[in-house]
């Protein structure tokens, strides 16, 4: 275990009452709303108002809460849990900057039967990014859960105002606040805004791993300041199961491969996980927001949003940009669709993920991935982006234009980790009419294929997150939706898994059909009617691990998932969700 002085910044809070550990206080319905709790004083929110906010945001960025979607009926539970919260920053060897880490030990925890559930952030998001996944399960049966945001997060730094997140996650000045948690490596009179995973300079998926174990020592340190009468916490004495979905998946299945018996199982759910031979998330990202609007004209019957009367015009203008650059055939709209859909289909996509895949690209979602990880994987810092890209607020022209004390204020609550969202837009500097995004797309793309100096560094950075074995005994299951649109299970857990029992790992694996990437799009009728969610599933890995590990069960055998989409109207039920027994 880290000794205490590893970690800095150390911060502990009660929350008990009107303000507990999984909900904030705001409780099913209070997460429902459709606006986030207010600040009293938007220019300068209190902690405790910025927490609140910040678990509104990561509840309904992660889980389907909508009536009749089975949140708190056939799964999960919101029921309010008292107890402590601890924080800190943690930073890895070698490392330029520091990742947050928190556990919330709740008041129910049994120092007879000690257990740690360790998670990581989805996404990019900030520290409170798996409360939906590992606080809705860990906490309730009285486990301490510890996060970490793996070195990306809310932590946004104004270049402007010299201003970035504090500890408690409250605004402050460069050079008058001495816990920043992130203070980029920036030129004099830089302007706009970075983030930790574009611009920390360390390429933080490298060390997703080490963040997760960094995250479960904390942990048993937090433990140890929580009940001293009991303490220590070791390794040896408390049980410890990893649990994350996407990027936090990934992460978990990171940590599988580090030395030494300190996790006792692990349960990843639509893990963006790299293996040697298989594509990587930055090649299919920047396929995808070069291909993939054009491609979906082909399809019919596509889930909304996007309206496609709205798209339709950006989507025909990239076929006539694919066309022009020799990327596609056809001479006209379909046929150019075709061509493209066609391409992503011998390219390793199915039709089902290209149709799930609609939501990111009407969302621009690809383009703020590829942006954000190319400057990641490069090592890139303010400025320095390869292909001209940079973030910062923007005027309603789409102008760069500096933050107002309001929007700073809100990032660390507000933000996903990745821009545009929260008041941080995405700056392309080639940009052009009639298909803005374009040029610079093709600029990200040759980064993956191309043999400059700026596509080697990134590829030194894409070949140094691929991931290894897991630890010999170490129970692993895998929880995957067939449907995914964003994180394709042909790129990702398939090819991870394989590898992982071919070479006589314990290894299972649940492939969910009709679930695609995001539980949240379920508060759409359209995606409600065509989707399940996959979060029972993966509480349902977590139970059958534990249970496992209680010695009351065993491993579940491979298994390929009969849901059923519910339909137009209709509320989830259990039979829909089919769950493995």
């Amino acid at each position: 275990m880290l000794a205490s002085n590893m970690f800095t910044s150390e911060r502990s809070s009660e929350h008990r009452g009107t303000d507990d550990l999984l909900s904030a206080g705001l409780g099913r319905d209070g997460l429902r709303a459709m606006t986030p709790p207010a600040f009293a004083d938007a220019a300068h929110p209190s902690t405790s108002e910025l927490r609140r906010r910040a678990i509104w945001h990561n509840w309904r960025g992660i889980a389907d809460l909508a009536p009749g979607g089975g949140f708190g009926e056939l799964y999960g539970t919101l029921a309010a849990v008292p107890g402590r919260e601890y924080s800190a920053y943690a930073k890895v060897p070698g490392a330029h900057q520091p990742h947050r880490v928190l556990v919330q030990v709740p008041d129910t925890f049994d120092t007879k039967k000690r257990c740690v559930v360790v998670t990581a952030s989805s996404g990019s998001r900030g520290i409170y990014g798996a409360i939906a996944v590992a606080g809705a399960w860990g906490l309730p049966k009285g486990c301490a859960v510890a996060y970490t945001d793996k070195g990306a997060g809310t932590d946004y730094f104004d270049l402007d105002a010299q201003s970035g997140a504090r500890a408690n996650g409250t605004p402050g000045t460069l050079g008058v606040d001495a816990d920043l948690a992130f203070v980029p490596d920036a030129p004099v009179n830089a302007s706009g805004v970075a983030f930790k995973h574009a611009h920390s300079l360390d390429n933080p998926e490298a060390d997703w791993g080490r963040h997760v174990k960094q995250a479960a020592e904390f942990a048993l340190h937090a433990l140890g300041e929580a009940m001293p009468d009991a303490a220590p916490f070791t390794f040896d004495n408390t049980r410890v199961i990893a649990v994350g979905i996407s990027n936090g998946g990934g992460a978990v299945l990171r940590a599988a491969e580090l030395e030494g018996d300190w996790l006792d199982a692990v349960v990843a759910g639509e893990p963006n996980v790299q293996v040697e031979g298989a594509r990587s998330l930055y090649d299919y990202s920047t396929e995808a927001a070069l291909l993939m609007p054009c491609a979906l004209l082909h399809l019919k019957d596509l889930a909304q949003p996007p309206l496609r009367a709205q798209v339709e015009p950006l989507w025909t203008a990239r076929c006539a940009s694919l066309k022009a650059a020799g990327m596609i055939e056809g001479d006209d709209v379909a046929a150019q669709s075709a061509s493209a859909y066609r391409r992503m289909l011998d390219n390793g996509w199915s039709e089902a993920s290209l149709r799930a895949g609609v939501a990111s690209a009407g969302f621009d979602l690809w383009r703020a991935i590829a942006t954000t990880y190319a400057s990641a994987y490069g090592r890139y810092g303010v400025g320095e982006h390869p292909c001209g890209y940079a973030f910062s607020a923007q005027s309603a022209d789409l102008r760069p234009r500096a933050a107002t004390a309001e929007e700073r204020a809100a990032w660390w609550s507000d933000a996903a980790g990745i821009p545009p969202g929260a008041a941080v837009g995405l700056v392309d500097a080639k940009a052009a009419l009639p298909d803005p995004g374009f040029a610079g797309l093709q600029c990200l793309r040759a980064l993956n294929d191309g043999d400059s100096t700026d596509a080697q560094r990134v590829r030194k950075g894409i070949a140094e997150v691929r991931a290894g074995l897991p630890r010999r005994d170490l129970p692993v299951l895998v929880v995957h939706g067939i449907d995914d649109g964003l994180v394709p299970i042909a790129f990702s857990s398939r090819p991870w898994v394989a590898k992982a029992q071919a070479a006589g790992r314990d290894v299972r694996y649940w492939q969910v059909r009709h679930a695609q990437h995001f539980d949240a799009f379920l508060g759409f009728p359209d995606y409600a009617a065509r989707y399940v969610p996959l979060l029972p599933y993966v509480y349902a890995a977590l139970d059958r691990v534990d249970a496992v590990l209680d010695g009351t069960a065993r491993m579940p055998a491979d298994a390929v998932v009969e849901s059923t989409p519910r339909g137009a109207g209709k509320p989830l039920a259990a039979e829909h969700l089919a769950l493995p027994r």
